[in-house]
């Protein structure tokens, strides 16, 4: 923990970094790979819709039954011919939920596990679901996160550019995918939270990567005034900058979702928990990869095909090139500094690709560009 501490704090004040845009099409090619994954188990393996979505029956006994959960689980799909859900009240009475079925289907699977479990069919309280509500619920869900996806494209698309706006857009339905193809390759069942959890985490994978974005629209303010970075560079840094900030919050918020996930849904057995936390946890984790792995560096590319940021880097490269020549180091090209304005006690080193050579205190205040000259 020390040692994790401490690379911590060096990359917090910028003393280590790595180059996440450099290696861009690796994560390009990972997140592809995945994306397959998850479309190839979704077509394949399809969505486990819950009683809500696509109607069915709900069986209640009396307190006290004898038979376990997997044995009531086994006589209801024998009964049923469906997949069924079995839960443990707290009176120790048992909750048989049975999708796909009506009501002369549900008489006759009540008289069989009466038999089977040995309760008076009179005892067992029966309630049908109809599918009408989950397509309700369904079809707003998707209203709604189609009206949410078109107002964050226009909101970043004012506060920042387009190409952001593009690359969020990108980002969140990678989010998505991937946590709606992990639900079918698990097999969870999809019900109402499913969805509330899924429209959570499209929240905090914006939020993951607006911060990224509002640093990097922060430091290549004026960028073209000099011959330091190049928009690749700059976006490298932003996004190192912020990542001790982008992986504390993650682990901070997976960690009560784990425990509900694992604990509370593995351990103690209360599966209605999976519904919801599987979707978060995933989505926590997928969002926190697409902003530093997907989307900054998706920008530093489309940026980098405007003609301005190509003859920028020809003149960042010639400029290194001539340096070079001449033996002189890179970082010796203060004229060329890409600085902060002010020095202001407590303000915080950025980040830079590989290990810190020079002094701290003479590469501070370099976080914010300001096109100045010194």
């Amino acid at each position: 923990m020390g040692k994790l501490g401490n690379l911590g704090a060096r990359l917090h004040h910028g003393e280590v970094g790595y180059d996440f845009v450099k290696n861009r099409k690796l994560w390009y090619g990972i997140s592809i790979l995945i994306t397959i994954t998850a479309i190839v188990g979704l077509a394949v393996r399809g969505l486990h819709m819950g009683i809500e979505f696509q109607g069915g029956a709900v069986f209640t006994t009396p307190k006290n039954v004898s038979a376990s959960v997997s044995q009531a689980e086994t006589y209801a799909e024998e009964a049923s011919g469906h997949d069924a859900i079995v839960q443990k009240l707290g009176d120790g009475s048992l909750r048989i939920q049975i999708s796909g079925t009506d009501t002369a289907a549900s008489d006759q699977i009540k008289e069989e596990l009466s038999k089977d479990l040995d309760v008076p069919a009179s005892k067992i309280a029966a309630d049908l679901v109809g599918p009408s509500w989950g397509d309700q619920i369904a079809n707003k869900a998707w209203q709604g996160l189609g009206i949410f996806m078109v107002l964050v494209v226009i909101y970043l698309a004012i506060a920042f550019e387009w190409r952001m706006a593009l690359a969020a857009f990108v980002a969140l339905v990678h989010d998505i995918t991937i946590t709606v193809g992990i639900y079918a390759l698990v097999g969870f069942e999809v019900t109402p939270g499913t969805v509330i959890g899924l429209l959570t985490i499209l929240g905090y994978s914006l939020y993951d990567t607006v911060v990224v974005f509002d640093s990097l629209k922060e430091q290549t303010r004026d960028i073209t005034k000099q011959t330091r970075w190049t928009y690749g560079e700059i976006a490298n840094r932003s996004i190192n900058s912020t990542l001790v900030r982008s992986v504390n919050t993650t682990v901070v918020a997976l960690l009560p979702v784990a425990g509900l996930l694992f604990i509370g849904g593995g351990v103690l057995g209360a599966g209605m928990l999976n519904d919801i936390s599987l979707s978060l946890f995933v989505g926590l984790a997928a969002g926190a990869y697409s902003s530093i792995f997907i989307a900054t560096p998706l920008v530093a590319d489309l940026k980098e095909a405007e003609p301005q940021m190509k003859s920028l880097k020809k003149r960042v490269l010639a400029k290194r090139a001539q340096a070079g020549a001449k033996g002189e180091p890179v970082e010796s090209h203060d004229d060329e500094r890409y600085d902060d304005e002010t020095d202001e006690p407590g303000d915080v080193a950025p980040a830079v690709v590989g290990p810190r050579t020079q002094p701290a205190a003479r590469a501070r205040g370099r976080g914010r560009p300001s096109g100045k000259r010194r």
